[in-house]
């Protein structure tokens, strides 16, 4: 199989920062970080609220992804004005997310089966500016016939239910997994991209990272809250070491 890629998102970096209004921790020094360490590329998302990642913060991560050689994933809402942002700063790729104001974190994937003719006339705006077009789904083969069939060329598959399944010790984690690696494949036979994120930690990464439609793991939240521990850079080269592992098929 090839290598699996390391997408760290440092959107968390922000939520700190933001709790005291500073300047700091500064999410750009831990993008640099992150390359640094091994990370392949750097994830961001610009929510509706700002609640975390700046309008600046997103100036900031396109200029140093570019000077490092490093993608920038820009995550974002399917909205006129995240539309245009994506369309100003032309990232390497953009998910296409769902988006509540209440929500504490991003909660499912997005419904690209109901949502086609909201959504396609973003893909394909995207897609002829040259961003790779990615949508956040979950395990469900319809929903990557449904990206295909509107031009994405990436789907990236949401894990957190199966993360959560496997830390509450639910008896449904090993469905969930099997869902994931079903909608992979079918997606792989489709001719997309496979990519997967939320939730994933050095517990839950093996099983996911096996899956060998898999290219991409987006993974944030638990490499920053891990960081305060550790730091950084050996919390992203463990979690890249055990991605290594389960790709070269050494069980957990």
């Amino acid at each position: 199989m090839n290598k699996l890629r390391l997408g760290v998102n440092i959107d968390h970096v922000a939520t700190i920062r933001n709790a005291r209004g500073s300047n700091y921790p500064d999410p750009v020094r831990a993008a640099e970080l992150a390359i640094a360490a091994g990370a392949d590329g750097i994830t961001a998302h610009l929510r509706e609220d700002r609640r975390h990642i700046s309008d600046a913060d997103i100036d900031a991560l396109a200029a140093i992804t570019r000077k490092r050689g490093r993608p920038l994933n820009f995550e974002m809402a399917v909205t006129p004005e995240m539309e245009a942002i994506a369309l100003s700063h032309l990232p390497h790729a953009a998910c296409l997310v769902p988006e509540r104001r209440e929500e504490r974190t991003t909660e499912g994937g997005l419904d690209v089966v109901g949502g086609h003719n909201h959504i396609a006339p973003v893909v394909s705006k995207l897609a002829a500016a040259g961003v790779r077009v990615s949508c956040f789904i979950d395990a469900d083969p319809a929903q990557a016939a449904a990206s295909k069939a509107m031009g994405a060329q990436v789907v990236e598959l949401h894990t957190g239910a199966y993360c959560d399944a496997v830390r509450d010790r639910s008896p449904n984690a090993g469905k969930l997994l099997e869902a994931l690696r079903v909608t992979a494949a079918e997606a792989g036979r489709l001719g997309l991209e496979v990519h997967a994120g939320h939730g994933i930690d050095y517990e839950t990464v093996k099983p996911v990272a096996a899956i060998p439609e898999v290219m991409e793991l987006n993974i944030g939240h638990f490499l920053i809250g891990e960081a305060i521990f550790v730091g950084l850079a050996p919390a992203i080269q463990r979690m890249r070491a055990l991605m290594d592992e389960a790709r070269a098929g050494r069980a957990a």
